[in-house]
């Protein structure tokens, strides 16, 4: 980050500005300033991105009650301290107190730098979750409905425009794409949200079976009917009933549906009494519909009664825009319900995740989150924490981008971590799959204390 701003606060005028000069070299803008509380004012004004204190400054105000102030404050900004040898423990304190690091007198330029620009990166990916987190917050009001790649923005002003009427609406789409998301969230701002919302899978139910399920049956209407049962449009009076994979319904039942679409009326199976039901009706497929009518295996009639707002749900791969924000949300959603103290995602990691084509879509994606969320070994989600088959459809090029400036040691680690996991511990295979020898491997795993 070339433009991110450094102040530097030191009680010696000469130091600071070696200090100035050197780091204005990275390209910072740098500030200085003689003592503490000169230097908490110009970080009130000029609101910088990394302090660098001295931890004596010879008044008031000394390096620890400047962190102390900071971390107080609303502004997103590291502390790196500066002492001498004989005040280790106390810049300690400081660490414990929310300093990003500190560093030891003589000072080492080059430490320095590579300390600042890790802190600058840090403190520069903070601030995208943040603004992640606040577009998450205040964009969307469709509950479960992320994104604002355009395709997206159509689809929500679609829907909104739709929700408050009683018109069927036909949900396209790939399999994990969330088509029963945006069937709630119709039913969650449409008149009938304090009704029920009811969802039915079609898909490998028989006949027999999907007539009981949507339009209940009488006791002894068939073997094992003990008893009156509601169905799903009963249950769903007044409110929102979901049939997901429509495709798959049997013809003869999809006569039995087009005659209660059109009359509202279901009759229970045993039973020859009408029941006047009243059902806002949405369904979904991942089938052309249109070849199944042409193949004879979807009912033309109830296709224009089903279609009466169509929605076609784009896969991930062609809304990459919202990736980010998804992650987001599915990495806030589960470091809560699984109690994970990991604290974000590497610009790497995302990049990555970013590039894949995720062919099982949002579903996908959820699941991939959780489960990197719940193996976590380390504070940030990495490169070496992706699944298998996202790393194998990274390119080349991208990969080397990835692992570029990454210390070898980590990397060295996190193979041979991943490895074993992969292996379930078996040290022989795992040692033939990474190239090296037995002993070797044992070496590795005790110097790096892996399990």
């Amino acid at each position: 980050m070339s433009k991110a701003k450094l102040l530097i606060i030191e009680d010696e005028l000469a130091h600071a500005e070696a200090l100035a000069e050197a780091m204005e070299g990275e390209g910072y803008i740098v500030f200085t300033a003689g003592n503490g509380s000169e230097g908490l004012a110009i970080f009130n004004r000029k609101d910088p991105d990394v302090i660098v204190t001295d931890l004596k400054l010879g008044g008031d105000i000394d390096g620890l009650d400047v962190v102390k102030s900071i971390v107080k404050s609303s502004h997103n900004c590291e502390v790196i301290m500066i002492t001498a040898h004989s005040s280790i423990e106390n810049c300690k304190v400081a660490l414990r107190e929310g300093a990003y690091d500190f560093i030891e007198k003589p000072i080492d330029l080059d430490l320095l730098r590579a300390v600042v620009a890790r802190a600058v990166q840090k403190m520069t990916l903070t601030d995208e979750n943040r603004q992640l987190h606040d577009r998450l917050e205040k964009k969307f009001d469709f509950k479960g409905i992320i994104g604002e790649a355009p395709i997206m923005l159509k689809i929500l002003d679609k829907l909104q425009r739709s929700a408050n009427s009683d018109i069927p609406v036909l949900l396209e789409g790939e399999t994990g794409v969330g088509k029963e998301v945006f069937a709630e969230a119709i039913h969650s701002n449409s008149p009938r949200k304090s009704k029920p919302f009811l969802a039915v899978n079609c898909a490998g139910l028989s006949e027999s079976l999907l007539e009981s399920e949507l339009f209940g049956h009488t006791k002894g209407a068939f073997t094992g009917a003990t008893e009156d049962r509601l169905g799903f449009f009963e249950k769903a009076d007044g409110g929102t009933l979901f049939l997901d994979e429509i495709g798959d319904m049997p013809l003869t039942m999809q006569a039995k549906l087009l005659r209660v679409l059109e009359d509202q009326n279901i009759t229970r199976v045993g039973s020859t009494e009408r029941i006047k039901v009243d059902v806002r009706f949405i369904s979904a497929t991942n089938q052309n519909l249109l070849s199944d009518i042409t193949d004879k295996k979807f009912r033309e009639d109830l296709y224009y009664r089903i279609r009466g707002v169509n929605i076609e749900i784009p896969p991930l791969r062609d809304r990459r825009e919202d990736i980010p924000m998804l992650v987001e949300h599915f990495f806030r959603l589960f470091i809560q319900s699984e109690k994970r103290k990991v604290k974000g995602i590497t610009p790497a990691a995302l990049r990555a995740l970013k590039t894949y084509n995720w062919p099982g879509n949002v579903r996908e994606m959820r699941n991939t989150i959780k489960t990197m969320v719940v193996l976590a070994t380390n504070e940030m989600l990495d490169i070496a924490d992706l699944p298998f088959e996202i790393h194998a459809t990274v390119n080349d090029e991208e990969a080397l981008s990835n692992l570029a400036g990454v210390n070898l040691d980590e990397l060295e680690k996190a193979a041979i971590q991943k490895t074993l996991e992969l292996v379930d511990g078996n040290r022989e295979k795992a040692a033939k799959m990474l190239g090296i020898g037995e002993r070797t491997l044992y070496r590795k795993i005790r110097e790096y204390d892996l399990k």
